[in-house]
């Protein structure tokens, strides 16, 4: 038998495709892939020559989330104390800010897209949940799946997903683990576009085309504003959002923006 690995990753141009490669598992994630996925995202963070990351999942399906079949024989905590009551809930092998793979503690300081097809479910769904534009064909499936199997959506979820959509729906996904099409989650705001089936990633990387053909540094910086002033006071984020466009006006690319544009040619952008 050929071995196949994990997950896939492929240079785009600009853009960097990784697709979770576990078909005839719905791309439920290994150790293996784990690896691999944080493998990308250092790519992705590492390489100036990268401006996008667009994730997706192969044979019909995103992911549907951690293998509970090899969670059932490895028991992943169970020597993590984590008291309610205090700052340090950290022990062993366990930290709290810390979950690479499913990018808990660690972002992308390029913009991530998720093209979904079929299954995004539990950790799926937390991927989904980690990405900043989301695109899903019409018979896609999320959900959290966790609370129905006695556990809990560790990559963030009870953070991220009432701060994404009105808490009425963040309780019924986490609470319930119930499963929404496509239509309701855009209903929700949990995605943005929905395309036909088998169409996600067509639609996923023309958008990523788009912000690739940007100035890399004003990309950089506005993802980076956006998510430095989230839950911040309206004064307090305006101070953190000038210093930041400051630096981007500074920037190499900002100068070769305007003249491409009295020069009537398209910008050549260095990302500096």
């Amino acid at each position: 038998m050929t071995y196949q690995p994990p997950a896939l990753v492929e240079r785009r141009g600009h853009v960097l495709v990784v697709t979770m490669n576990r078909p005839a598992a719905k791309n439920a994630i290994s150790p293996d892939m784990a690896a691999m996925l944080c493998a990308a995202w250092d790519e992705v963070n590492g390489d100036p020559d990268i401006r996008v990351c667009v994730l997706t999942g192969a044979g019909g399906n995103f992911s549907a989330g951690a293998d509970l079949k090899l969670m059932a024989q490895t028991r992943p905590y169970d020597d993590a104390a984590a008291p309610v009551d205090g700052p340090d809930v950290s022990s062993g092998d366990l930290d709290p800010l810390f979950l690479k793979p499913l990018l808990k503690g660690y972002r992308l300081d390029k913009p991530l897209i998720t093209a979904i097809e079929g299954y995004a479910i539990a950790g799926g769904t937390e991927l989904v949940l980690s990405s900043d534009i989301r695109v899903a064909a019409e018979s896609a499936r999320l959900g959290l799946a966790e609370v129905k199997w006695g556990l809990f959506p560790m990559a963030g979820s009870t953070l991220r997903l009432p701060r994404q959509v009105p808490y009425t729906f963040a309780a019924d996904l986490l609470l319930t683990g119930r499963q929404v099409g496509a239509a309701e989650a855009l209903q929700m705001g949990l995605i943005g576009h929905v395309v036909p089936d088998g169409s996600a990633l067509t639609k996923a990387l023309g958008i990523a085309d788009l912000i690739a053909a940007n100035g890399p540094v004003a990309v950089r910086n506005i993802l980076r504003a956006m998510r430095a002033t989230e839950g911040l006071p309206e004064a307090e984020g305006f101070v953190l959002e000038t210093r930041i466009g400051v630096e981007t006006f500074q920037s190499d690319d900002a100068k070769e923006g305007p003249l491409a544009f009295t020069q009537r040619r398209a910008p050549a952008f260095k990302g500096r």
